[in-house]
């Protein structure tokens, strides 16, 4: 049985992607990483891809390609990635039910203990 993994981008997300990678020479598609950081123990990476390395899983959603390296793929499993204006701030929100809870700050967030 394959158990498919999903990251699903909305609309708003996807039309401010197709503008970013509009302006790349050389973008492929949409980079997400999860690295260790933070006050709560990881954060997000997000840019634009380049390349797609022998370890990186290709996702398409939304008619975007998001390529995400094996170590984050659990980490984002199952997120959608929504492109957000908040008065005169804008920027990408995670809907992650792989988070616990997230820092103060929101910039980063621990992740829920997985159950034996």
């Amino acid at each position: 049985m394959t158990n498919e993994i999903t990251i699903n981008l909305t609309d708003s997300a996807k039309q401010h992607v197709e503008k970013v990678l509009a302006k790349e020479t050389n973008g492929i598609g949409l980079r997400l990483a999860v690295k260790t950081t933070g006050c709560s123990g990881y954060q997000y990476v997000i840019e634009t891809a380049k390349t797609i390395n022998d370890e990186d899983k290709t996702i398409e959603s939304n008619g975007i390609r998001i390529i995400v390296d094996e170590q984050s793929l659990p980490y984002l499993a199952g997120t959608e990635l929504d492109f957000v204006r908040e008065g005169l701030n804008s920027g990408f929100k995670f809907r992650n039910p792989n988070v616990d809870e997230t820092c103060g700050c929101g910039e980063s967030f621990s992740l829920k203990e997985e159950e034996n």
